[in-house]
């Protein structure tokens, strides 16, 4: 069970995204004031980190600050009404691993909060040994070889696709997000590089198109999951 601080002066929202966010199984604290928030994140260990940007005491951008002082990798979101792109860069700069403006879906937030942990979960994860081959429902695939097959098709994969349709195995019914395909694929996260993966998605789709038991899901503003 991940643990939440969630700071939000909201409190009518507070206690609204912390039922949902139990709900769905995470253990999750809130505060409403900045100063106790950051307080609290020294003093317990927390596992996600969703605050605010403007807060009494101390707004989000602050505790964020303090937060990458002393823990790099601890995933933070920002869930805030300030929607200014100077606002956006400054929270990325920050080292903030998502900026979510208000008002917002509960279940994307939901979504993109797994998909930050299923990231973490395979940065951590440190195999034996490279996996190069994998079992796709009836489809055959060894991304050593850039090789597909299966249904009577066999095609030699590009290496972008192989190497796409690799983090989506690595990650097989697990949302994992657009961002992270762009950055380990192409080295960085733009529109035009964006649009190539669309189209790599679109193609891996007609190679497996024949195993009804399969299906690339796209989860919208997130990313995608290889279902099967």
């Amino acid at each position: 069970m991940a643990k939440i601080l969630l700071v939000e002066d909201d409190i009518s929202m507070g206690f609204l995204l912390v039922d949902f966010l139990e709900s769905n199984g995470f253990d999750v604290k809130l505060y409403k004031d900045g100063k106790r928030g950051l307080e609290a994140f020294r003093k317990g260990k927390y596992d996600f980190c969703i605050l605010d940007v403007m807060l009494p005491g101390m707004d989000g951008f602050t505790i964020a600050e303090n937060i990458r002082e002393e823990n790099k990798k601890v995933p933070i979101i920002f869930l805030t009404a300030r929607s200014m792109k100077q606002d956006k860069i400054k929270g990325f700069r920050l080292g903030v691993d998502d900026y979510i403006t208000k008002p917002f879906d509960e279940d994307e937030l939901l979504c993109r909060i797994q998909a930050i942990l299923n990231r973490i979960q395979l940065q951590n994860e440190q195999p034996k040994q490279e996996i190069s081959k994998f079992e796709i429902g009836t489809y055959h695939f060894d991304s050593a070889n850039q090789n597909l097959e299966g249904n009577g098709f066999s095609k030699r994969l590009t290496q972008k696709e192989c190497d796409v349709l690799k983090i989506l195995c690595l990650t097989m019914n697990e949302i994992v997000k657009r961002e992270d395909i762009l950055i380990a694929v192409w080295g960085e996260n733009d529109y035009f590089h964006g649009r190539s993966l669309d189209v790599f998605i679109a193609k891996l789709r007609k190679y497996l198109k024949e195993d009804a038991s399969i299906s690339i899901e796209n989860v919208p503003k997130v990313g995608f999951v290889l279902n099967g």
